[in-house]
């Protein structure tokens, strides 16, 4: 299976998509203090950089 560049932005998306799910869900259901914040706020940030990877799958 050869794997160019499109195929690991692909990848490398759906695997910020599933920890920054993973990181929303420890802030909204395991901290329930500051902390909790703090690991949703960087959980969007993830989706976001993840955006930015499927933004450049068609690009590079």
């Amino acid at each position: 299976m050869g794997m160019n560049k499109n195929t690991v932005l692909g990848w490398a998306t759906l695997i910020m998509i599933i920890v920054g799910v993973g990181l929303i869900a420890l802030g909204a259901f395991r901290y329930d203090d500051v902390a909790g914040y703090g690991f949703a706020a960087v959980g969007v940030g993830f989706f976001s950089i993840a955006w930015v990877f499927n933004a450049l799958k068609g690009r590079v």
